[in-house]
């Protein structure tokens, strides 16, 4: 780990029940869809992962929520971690259509997260979430990965009412 936010690790195991990066059949193999993305870390506006990686670099940041998660205490960074009770609010950004891919793949990188990659720290995975302007939409939400979530459950402090400040 570092200051400035996680680094891939080499061990453990991701979980096989969890649906990772869906296909989708009108993309060619590889490319992720273009979905927005659910942020409730140091990638929201104001923290400093953002001032890095997003700023200037979306079309739209709406505050959000994400039911069936719970948001626990990281080094320096929360981590979401799927739960069938709890809820994590945070900012549902939709990145550039221009720089997508490639902020997707950097987005990725910072989250230590690689397509079927057992040793992620965190796992991209497709979820509903609820904008503050009303409705549902689907997003890429970055979940601790099987490994790092079964931890978390046993040894990790819970974020009270799913809110991180930083």
């Amino acid at each position: 780990m570092t200051a400035d936010g996680p680094r891939r690790p080499r061990d453990g195991q991701a979980a096989a029940n969890v649906p990772r990066h869906p296909p989708d059949r009108g993309r060619p193999a590889g490319e992720a869809r273009r979905l927005p993305l659910f942020v409730y870390g140091t990638l929201m506006p104001g923290l400093r992962n953002h001032a890095w990686f997003l700023r200037g670099r979306t079309v739209a940041e709406v505050p959000a929520r994400l039911a069936g998660a719970v948001l626990y205490e990281g080094p320096g960074y929360p981590h979401a971690v799927a739960a069938p009770h709890g809820e994590v609010h945070g900012v549902l950004v939709t990145l550039d259509p221009a720089r997508y891919d490639a902020l997707l793949a950097g987005l990725d990188e910072l989250e230590g997260c690689v397509p079927g990659d057992p040793g992620n720290l965190f796992d991209r995975v497709e979820r509903e979430v609820v904008p503050g302007t009303g409705g549902t939409a689907r997003a890429w939400v970055y979940l601790a990965s099987d490994r790092v979530a079964r931890r978390l459950r046993v040894t990790g402090r819970p974020v009270p009412g799913g809110v991180w400040r930083g």
